[in-house]
């Protein structure tokens, strides 16, 4: 992918990869010229086949925003930050990040989940 900008400026993905948690949400938002929705998505799938096979991996779900809006947002849980930085880091999957339209960016960010008394759990 030619382009990817963090969500939060003060903490990329790199600064993030660092921090050991368990589990992990990956929570990345593309956006793209709607003329490239098909090559991405065809590169998406196949970057996701190679995430589905590496240890860790737990699910992965696309959403594509409504409406004429070419924004996508990927949601794909891990075991923890570790099973995801050798999934993200390792060099076939890089390898792989060229392929993407020049159009798409990525804002990749990971999360865990929040416990609030009495309506979710963490």
């Amino acid at each position: 992918m030619s382009h990817m900008q963090p969500l939060d400026e003060n903490f990329p993905i790199e600064r993030q990869l660092a921090v050991e948690a368990a589990p992990v949400v990956l929570i990345n938002l593309f956006t793209l010229d709607a003329a490239d929705e098909a090559r991405f998505l065809d590169v998406w799938k196949d970057d996701a086949a190679f995430m589905k096979r590496q240890p860790g991996f737990i699910s992965t779900q696309l959403h594509r925003a409504i409406g004429e809006s070419p924004t996508y947002l990927n949601y794909a849980v891990w075991d923890s930050t570790e099973a995801f930085r050798a999934a993200f880091t390792h060099p076939e999957f890089r390898s792989k990040l060229g392929a993407y339209p020049s159009s798409a960016i990525a804002r990749p960010h990971l999360f865990q989940k929040v416990g609030v008394a009495g309506i979710c759990t963490a």
